[in-house]
C-alpha cells in the first residue's frame, strides 16, 4: 500500500476540514449538552454528499473509495464525535450489509434514499439479556403468509432515533440450536415498532443511543437481508467493516486532544513562560502525535484492505 494519499484525496481532507471547522466544531459543546443534532445540521452534511461517500454512484453515492471515506469521518470526529458517529454507523452498519448483501431490488430501494441522507440507517444486534452472544437472539421472526411478523426488544441502538431503516437481526428458526437468526431491512413505515428507552450516556450524547421495540411488526417476504438463518454471517462481516470506522472516529477524537493540548501548552505559564517550552511537556506532546499517527496508518491500511 502506497500510503500517500492522491490528489482527491487531499482535496477531499481539506475541504472537509474547512466545512467542520467553520459549521461542525463550533455547535459540539451545545450538542453535547443538549443531548441533540440541531435543527438543519443533516441537510448540511447531506449537501456536502457525507451519507452516501462510498455507495456507487448508479445508487446515488459518490462512489469514493474506503480511505476518503475514513478520512471523511476523522476530520468530522475532530470536529464533533457525535457527528462523526451518526455518519460513520449510517455507512457501516446499515448502507454496508445492503451492499454486500441485498438484492438488486433492495439495493433500488434503499440505496438512493440512504445516500441522499433522506433517510438515516441504524444496526440493531444486541437484545437485553443476550449480550455479545448474537446468536441467542430472543427477538423473533416468524414466517406467515403475510411476510414476517418480528417481534421482541433491541437495545443500544446507535442512530436510533433518527433512523427510517434498521437492519434487523432475529431468530427466524427459534427451535435450532444453531443458524438461528436471519437479517432484515425494516424501515420506519411499517406499523409495529417504537422507540423504547432513550440511554443518557456520560459524553457523545448527541448520538442517540435507543432500545428499539418491535411488537407483531409485519414486514413484506421480500425484507429479508441475505439467506434465511445465515444472519450471523451478514452481522459478522458488517462489524469487521466497522470497526475500521471505529478506529477513524478514535483518531479523529484524538487529534482534537492533541491540537486542544497544544493550544493549550502554549497559553499556560509556569515558573515564567509557556509550559510547551519545558522539555518533560514536549515529550508528552511528542508521545501523543506518535500514537496518533501510527494509529492513523493503522487506520488507513484497514480502509484499503477493506476497499481491495
Amino acid at each position: 500500500m502506497d500510503f500517500r494519499l492522491d490528489d482527491d484525496q487531499r482535496r477531499l481532507q481539506a475541504a472537509l476540514r474547512e466545512f467542520c471547522d467553520e459549521q461542525i466544531a463550533p455547535h459540539a459543546e451545545q450538542r453535547d449538552r443538549e443531548g441533540r443534532f440541531e435543527d438543519g445540521l443533516l441537510p448540511k452534511l447531506a449537501a456536502m454528499g457525507l451519507f452516501g461517500m462510498y455507495v456507487p454512484s448508479e445508487y446515488g453515492g459518490a462512489g469514493l473509495d474506503v480511505v476518503s471515506y475514513n478520512l471523511a469521518v476523522e476530520e468530522l470526529s475532530r470536529a464533533c464525535a457525535a457527528t462523526g458517529i451518526l455518519v460513520s454507523a449510517h455507512h457501516s452498519l446499515c448502507l454496508d450489509p445492503i451492499l454486500n448483501f441485498g438484492s438488486e431490488a433492495q439495493k433500488r430501494k434503499y440505496l438512493p434514499k440512504l445516500a441522499s441522507g433522506e433517510w438515516i440507517g441504524c444496526f440493531s444486534l444486541s437484545e437485553p439479556g443476550s449480550g455479545s452472544d448474537a446468536g441467542a437472539a430472543r427477538c423473533t421472526a416468524l414466517e406467515r403468509s403475510d411476510g414476517w411478523h418480528i417481534t421482541g426488544t433491541k437495545c443500544f441502538v446507535t442512530n436510533g432515533l433518527e433512523a427510517h431503516v434498521v437492519v434487523l437481526f432475529a431468530a427466524s428458526e427459534p427451535q435450532q440450536a444453531r443458524h438461528r437468526v436471519s437479517a432484515f431491512i425494516v424501515d420506519r413505515d411499517m406499523p409495529g415498532w417504537r422507540i423504547g428507552k432513550v440511554e443518557k450516556k456520560l459524553g457523545i450524547r448527541a448520538s442517540s443511543t435507543t432500545e428499539l421495540v418491535f411488537e407483531d411488526c409485519v414486514v413484506p417476504k421480500e425484507s429479508l437481508l441475505g439467506e434465511r438463518a445465515r444472519g450471523l454471517r451478514v452481522a459478522l462481516a458488517t462489524l469487521d467493516g466497522g470497526r475500521i470506522g471505529v478506529a477513524a472516529q478514535a483518531v479523529g477524537i484524538s487529534q482534537a486532544a492533541l491540537e486542544a493540548s497544544l493550544a493549550y501548552s502554549k497559553t499556560r505559564q509556569a515558573f515564567g513562560q509557556p509550559i510547551c517550552e519545558f522539555q518533560a511537556i514536549q515529550w508528552k506532546l511528542a508521545d501523543m502525535q506518535a500514537g496518533i499517527l501510527a494509529a492513523r496508518l493503522l487506520t488507513w491500511r484497514g480502509a484499503w484492505l477493506k476497499q481491495n
